[in-house]
């Protein structure tokens, strides 16, 4: 099994194409890594024109609750979700933690980048992305082109509780969780803050975070949404 070979397969020869090639590296400005609370300053230029709903793109550290909050959200707004490390074990025929065993992590980030690049051609998708996705700057560039970027930020007693509930990942096979968890959020969490909306994610309802995500959105995306609400693709009601 070839993980890049797969993906490749998958993902489709366009990935591939020299006008991709040239897309602009989304790395923010340094930082101290806050999050502003609710809507950030990326996320009206986020929104794109006003005639279209763009894709959600939700980025964090494993035990954010990336893919539980993005089925709730995409079923507010009507949108398909889809989660990016599935596909990926999709087109690889095997699992995330059989990936890595087998070909190592740069492997695996190769396949993700490639696939992640096809998921972000479907429109009005909610997709849940893998930890390390948004570290490899072609993937920042295309979410960006592709959609609303948004973190979903945890303190560190919140990913460890999560985290310790689901044995399967990876980079939490060797060493202290915690410890592991504390050097990832060291290394990310300055590029997590480039996303266009920043919201908090903690003890509570996952439906908490999605109400707070729909705030958070930009005004034009959600009067459209409105919108669209009346012919029944939305639950605007969340929104209010």
């Amino acid at each position: 099994m070839n993980i890049g070979a797969t993906a490749s397969a998958v993902a489709g020869p366009s990935d591939e194409s020299p006008a991709d090639k040239s897309l602009p590296d989304a790395t923010p400005a340094p930082g101290d890594g806050k999050p502003a609370p609710g809507r950030t300053a990326g996320a009206a230029a986020a929104a794109g024109p006003a005639s279209a709903l763009r894709s959600l793109i939700l980025v964090g550290l494993m035990g954010a609750g990336k893919s539980s909050v993005g089925r709730r959200l995409a079923g507010v707004l009507g949108f398909d979700f889809v989660d990016a490390d599935t596909e990926i074990e999709r087109a690889a025929g095997a699992t995330i933690p059989e990936i890595f065993a087998a070909h190592g992590e740069a492997a695996f980030r190769d396949g993700e980048r490639k696939v992640i690049a096809r998921l972000l051609q479907q429109p009005r998708i909610v997709l849940a992305t893998g930890g390390g996705a948004y570290m490899n700057p072609e993937t920042r560039a295309r979410i960006r082109a592709a959609g609303i970027s948004i973190w979903l930020k945890a303190e560190l007693d919140v990913l460890v509780k999560r985290c310790a509930r689901r044995t399967h990942r990876p980079l939490l096979q060797n060493g202290d969780m915690r410890q592991t968890l504390a050097r990832l959020m060291e290394e990310r969490y300055p590029v997590y803050a480039g996303a266009d909306i920043t919201v908090i994610t903690g003890d509570g309802p996952h439906e908490d975070v999605v109400d707070d995500i729909l705030r958070a959105l930009p005004e034009d995306y959600r009067h459209l949404a409105a919108a669209e609400a009346g012919a029944g693709r939305a639950d605007i009601s969340r929104m209010e």
